[in-house]
């Protein structure tokens, strides 16, 4: 398999959150077949989505290279969440890591595990701030075969309760 390149979410709202960060960002250098390339400065925000509830969260984006497929990078990501004390009690509950693949070269994928590109992306100011500091030229396309313009969407988010740390 080539390279591709991906993008990670970040994010963590219950313990030493922006530590928490640090040490998953540390954590996905250390994957084999994945270099992490740039990583956005870190964001704070309130939880968002239905019944979600408890602290701020902090955000933070990743891109990396990587050879692995988008369902290898999921295991490895799931991986790093559950070293991290992640638990899946319910939609939008608080944790202590949250990595989600955004967006995985040029990939569209749908299925029961994955969906690229991340299915909220473009209405989430955590996702799209971070990734316009290191990608501020990034395009991609939705499932509808629709091109997406980073700096086209942007401003839809801008409203939203957020503040770089």
């Amino acid at each position: 398999m080539t390279h591709v390149v991906a993008y990670i979410g970040l994010g963590a709202n219950l313990g030493d959150a922006a530590r928490t960060l640090n040490a998953a960002i540390h954590a996905l250098a250390s994957v084999p077949q994945m270099t992490v390339q740039r990583v956005s400065s870190m964001y704070g925000s309130a939880p968002v989505g239905e019944g979600a509830d408890g602290p701020n969260y902090t955000n933070a984006v990743a891109m990396i290279n990587t050879n692995l497929s988008a369902h290898q990078l999921l295991n490895a990501l799931q991986r790093i969440e559950l070293d991290h004390g992640r638990e899946r009690s319910h939609r939008n509950a608080p944790r202590t890591l949250d990595l989600d693949v955004l967006l995985y070269d040029d990939a569209v994928l749908h299925d029961e595990r994955l969906t690229i590109p991340h299915p909220r992306m473009t209405e989430r100011a955590f996702v799209l701030l971070p990734l316009s500091e290191i990608s501020p030229h990034l395009t991609w396309m939705e499932a509808n075969e629709k091109k997406i313009v980073l700096a086209d969407v942007l401003p839809q988010v801008m409203g939203q309760d957020i503040v770089k740390l």
